[in-house]
């Protein structure tokens, strides 16, 4: 066994950790066993990445991340989403959205905001493409 001296904060993080791990497992853990979780499920990230998350929360206190593992996690998250094909995710400027958003407002449309628009006018093309394709249908069997 060997010695490893570690600073008071770094203790406490560590203990914090062990705890995590037994609420997780249901299971009565050791220093040992946190450190070894912590190198098996960490990651590296560069520097300049990780002072872009710091940032970036910092800045936009008010969308509610504390810490930049929520926010790492959350990205991982939309990032599976993304990819896993389920969806398809289209990009509109921020300049064009809000004005989206400003014209609904002004205009006095029942949207509450561009995305509920946006949505609205794709379940619109789509049943009237339903109701084209049993149009269709209809005047195939007159024939």
């Amino acid at each position: 066994m060997k010695t490893l001296r570690i600073s008071d904060e770094t203790h406490r993080k560590l203990t914090a950790t062990l705890g995590t791990l037994m609420a997780q497992t249901g299971k009565l853990q050791t220093y040992s066993d946190a450190i070894e979780a912590l190198l098996n499920c960490s990651i590296t990230l560069q520097p300049e990445l990780l002072a872009g998350v710091e940032r970036y929360i910092n800045e936009n206190k008010q969308q509610g991340y504390i810490t930049r593992e929520e926010f790492i996690a959350e990205a991982i998250r939309f990032l599976l989403r993304l990819k896993s094909k389920e969806y398809k995710y289209i990009e509109v400027s921020k300049e064009k959205y809000e004005k989206l958003n400003k014209t609904l407002k002004e205009m006095n449309m029942p949207y509450y905001n561009a995305t509920e628009f946006i949505e609205d006018q794709i379940d619109k093309a789509l049943t009237r493409y339903e109701e084209y394709l049993e149009e269709t249908e209809k005047q195939e069997e007159r024939l």
